[in-house]
């Protein structure tokens, strides 16, 4: 007789962003994927950390002996310094901020969701979040048992998310009496762009209900419109009285940074109490990756100008990219539903034009991991993508709109992001002979 695996266990699937590559990797034929399921970004890091990175055993290195040590839980000085500096790179104010550095920004997420949520099975201080959304909150919350509650954006023919009402959203509030309000301003899995404005405003909900405002800036200064940078350290207390105390932001090296496996991110806050019980409960984590802060903290030494200079080179950069992909994706396939990102480094495509509302993208991505391939240039090639359905939380019984979408990430090298376009029509068309 076995051992029991306790329930948690037992219902745990791959999240959305893992669930394809997990497949493809059973394979043992000789094809080729094209990762566009997670966001793993493979462009280079910032000059200033790749000169820490091949100089760990240099003279001014913490690690010249071979000995690595804990840090502080809060983390190391020059790496708060530096993700405070790149916030004020970005034209905000860091006076009065708290900053911990934690494992990723992931390690930030599941304490937030400890600190402001109440537990689940509680009919108070859930978690609010705008669907789609990110779909590791959802899982750190199933984690942590804590509850959450969502508002649902809508994807237009148009390929436009369409934000829901200020009124629909406090409907939600006084109907959950959430902890919280999660936003992604760059986001993440829509590409949609959240102007200041905009978090003015939810930053008001917030104060009228007591809530905290919760912000994942991983991808901060990462947006293709005509708009300033926004942060929720862009609102003010003139232009929202009250907000100063309930804001904490979710930072990470992983995106504008092209450091995703460095594991660095930081937790910060404007409020005191807030930061010190989120240290304490780190303290049982001991510290972050001690060498991934001091390469990271390297930036805490980089000019604004160069900073300014970094963010107009990887904006140019997606800016190109996403918009040859999706155009592409149009003209091989006019009858898809393409989102076009103003932010952040995703593309949307619902294909419930072309081929109906009963498609199953799961299917297809199940079906692309397993056992598609595309001849490309005379190599048997697939593709990767997420599930936009777990990036939703529908109410039970209700229909999930992410069940015809799937999310695709511009990580890949730009010579291999050019062949997505003809690689997702020509999976998705193989795909649609198997169908009843």
């Amino acid at each position: 007789m076995e051992p029991i695996l306790s329930a948690h266990f037992q219902t745990r699937t791959p999240s959305a962003v893992r669930l394809s590559q997990i497949e493809f990797l059973k394979r043992t034929d000789q094809v080729v994927a094209v990762n566009a399921a997670i966001g793993n970004v493979t462009l280079p890091t910032h000059p200033a950390m790749i000169k820490r990175m091949f100089s760990l055993d240099g003279p001014d290195s913490p690690f010249k002996n071979g000995v690595i040590k804990y840090s502080t839980t809060v983390g190391e000085k020059e790496t708060n310094r530096a993700f405070l500096h790149l916030i004020e790179s970005s034209g905000f104010s860091t006076k009065g901020l708290h900053a911990q550095i934690t494992d990723g920004g992931s390690q930030a997420m599941e304490l937030v969701i400890l600190g402001v949520c109440g537990p689940a099975g509680s009919d108070t201080k859930p978690l609010l979040m705008i669907d789609p959304t990110y779909s590791n909150y959802s899982s750190f919350a199933e984690r942590t048992g804590r509850a959450t509650v969502s508002v649902c954006r809508h994807l237009e023919e148009s390929g436009i998310f369409s934000l829901p009402k200020l009124e629909e959203i406090e409907k939600i509030i006084e109907k959950s009496s959430p902890g919280a309000l999660l936003v992604i301003p760059y986001d993440n899995p829509t590409g949609q762009f959240y102007p200041q404005s905009t978090l003015n405003d939810l930053g008001r909900l917030c104060v009228k209900h007591n809530m905290w405002l919760v912000s994942d800036e991983a991808y901060r200064e990462m947006f293709y419109t005509k708009e300033k940078a926004s942060s929720i350290w862009g609102i003010t207390e003139d232009d929202v009285p009250g907000i100063t105390g309930r804001r904490i932001s979710i930072e990470s090296a992983s995106k504008i940074w092209n450091a995703c496996g460095l594991r660095t991110g930081a937790l910060v806050t404007d409020n005191k109490d807030f930061h010190t019980q989120a240290v304490a409960e780190s303290t049982a984590n001991l510290c972050a990756n001690a060498i991934g802060q001091y390469i990271f903290g390297a930036l805490a030494h980089t000019s604004k100008e160069e900073l300014h200079d970094w963010f107009s080179h990887q904006r140019a950069y997606y800016q190109k990219v996403t918009t040859h992909v999706t155009a592409e994706l149009k003209s091989l396939m006019p009858e898809l539903i393409i989102s076009k990102p103003d932010a952040s480094i995703y593309t949307v495509i619902d294909v419930r034009n072309a081929l109906g509302k009963d498609f199953q993208a799961t299917d297809f991505i199940m079906y692309c991991a397993q056992r598609g391939a595309v001849d490309l240039r005379g190599v048997k090639t697939t593709l990767l993508t997420a599930p936009m359905s777990g990036f939703y939380s529908p109410e039970p019984g209700t229909l999930n709109p992410g069940k015809t979408q799937m999310r695709i990430a511009y990580v890949e090298p730009e010579n291999v992001l050019a062949d997505i376009p003809l690689l997702f029509t020509e999976l998705l068309k193989d795909f649609s002979k198997t169908l009843p």
